[in-house]
């Protein structure tokens, strides 16, 4: 119930931030332009709160459903066919220039791209620790088995694209994938030596794009710390069970225990339980029998071991931080990388390459959602600004009651001289919300499908 209530708040709180950056950037530029704003509204219906202010009396609100949000121009919409107040003479929307109305239309995407490019600056000038690529469990007879991959190799570059984090590393497994069937990898072992191989799917790409198959499907887990006790807590469940330092945990409770995370996952369910612990000590399979103890965090009671990871683990992290300035370039260039993946993506999802299975709705978002604003500030706000990149791009579609819609019909306005007829208009308007609703039922449909899952 805790967890529903966070994954909620969070999920308004992003939600919230996003529409309100995304419609300032209309409002703004629109103020710029000249244009009169009759209302800014962050969220949909009744308003829960309105202020008016400034000059042309604009009414800010904060309505009751989070889910969205608009400005309201002098001129436009259902008030285009109302006379205009002769003190206003100009200002309406549908009387300003043409490329004044694309500036507006395209200001709400490009501030959604602007907040991507602040929060990865900010991320990146405060430090964000970072797992370098590496291959964890193989799976016998599988492509990564047959391209040789094998536990513990640190993945250097995929195709000719250096893979210093995950991350970068997976958008090019992607791409390589889904470009010919091939990736080329090149891989450091654990005894330092360096060679390349190459996994071949052939025509399993697609398949490999649902959510969560792509490593099952190839055939290897990304590497996670082993599950090799570091520290020992005096007053704790494993030093009075018998666990000491050096000990590989390798099953708990009959389950398979392959890394710390696992170990972490296992324990935390079991809180009071006797179990059976199957571990190596000094090279020799050993089992013992301990009650696990329990700790409260937020009202939840979870298993408890008090114990720590591994130091060999932290070769494999490393803080990626910049000085102010140095960060400026890594935030654009991460921006850009961000996009261009989301676009490709998309466009891949429309020609039938990539599995429609991948579109999240609010469901699926609320929980990452949630997941980040409990992993800390850096987790939530590297997850806003994934969120506003593909809400930029989404609203660069050319669906008439999107931006990129908009944009078209006043393109097309400033070509022929006059605008498209109301008809031609509504014409586009239903066939938009009709898309825009299947959308959303293949986005909910997912949520579904995942939960039931």
């Amino acid at each position: 119930m805790l967890s529903a209530l966070i994954s909620l708040l969070a999920f308004i709180v992003a939600i919230s931030v996003l529409v309100a950056i995304h419609e300032f950037g209309h409002y703004i530029v629109g103020r710029w332009c000249g244009m009169k704003v009759l209302r800014f509204s962050i969220g949909f219906g009744k308003p829960l709160w309105t202020r008016v202010a400034g000059e042309d009396k604009t009414e800010y609100c904060i309505s009751a459903i989070p889910l969205g949000g608009y400005v309201k121009f002098l001129g436009e919409r259902e008030d285009s066919d109302e006379p205009v107040d002769p003190a206003d003479k100009g200002r309406a929307f549908n009387e300003r220039p043409v490329l004044s109305r694309i500036a507006v239309s395209l200001a709400g995407p490009a501030f959604n791209f602007l907040f991507a490019f602040v929060a990865y600056w900010a991320l990146f000038i405060n430090g964000v620790p970072t797992m370098k690529p590496a291959v964890g469990v193989v799976t016998p007879a599988s492509y990564a088995a047959d391209a040789g991959l094998e536990f513990g190799d640190r993945i250097l570059k995929v195709g000719d694209t250096e893979a210093a984090d995950w991350e970068t590393a997976l958008v090019t497994l992607l791409d390589e994938i889904l470009s010919d069937g091939r990736v080329e990898f090149e891989l450091e072992g654990v005894d330092g030596w360096v060679r390349s191989t190459t996994i071949d799917v052939g025509d399993d790409a697609s398949r490999l794009t649902e959510p969560g198959l792509l490593f099952e499907g190839l055939g290897f887990e990304p590497w996670q710390p082993p599950a090799v006790i570091e520290t020992v807590g005096e007053d704790g469940a494993a030093h009075a069970g018998g666990i000491i330092e050096q000990d590989r945990i390798t099953a708990i409770a009959g389950e398979d225990v392959k890394s710390f995370r696992d170990l972490q996952r296992i324990v935390s369910a079991r809180p009071h339980e006797k179990v059976s612990i199957e571990l190596v000590r000094n090279g020799e399979p050993q089992t013992l029998d301990l009650t696990i103890g329990s700790r409260d965090q937020d009202g939840v009671t979870s298993g408890f071991l008090d114990v720590g990871i591994g130091a060999a683990a932290q070769d494999y992290w490393y803080v990626r931080k910049y000085g102010p300035w140095t960060a400026i370039g890594e935030s654009v260039q991460k921006t850009w990388a961000s996009t261009g993946f989301t676009v490709r993506m998309l466009g891949r999802m429309i020609t039938g390459e990539v599995s429609i299975k991948n579109i999240s709705g609010p469901i699926n978002i609320a929980q990452y959602a949630g997941s980040a604003a409990v992993a800390g500030l850096n987790a939530f706000l590297k997850l806003l600004a994934m969120i506003s990149i593909s809400l930029g791009v989404l609203n660069l579609l050319p669906i008439p009651v999107l931006d990129g819609g908009q944009i078209v019909y006043h393109v097309i306005e400033g070509l022929k001289g006059s605008p498209l007829s109301q008809h031609a208009q509504l014409i586009g308007q239903q066939v938009g919300v009709v898309a825009l609703l299947l959308l959303m039922s293949f986005a909910f449909y997912n949520d579904i499908a995942r939960i039931l899952s």
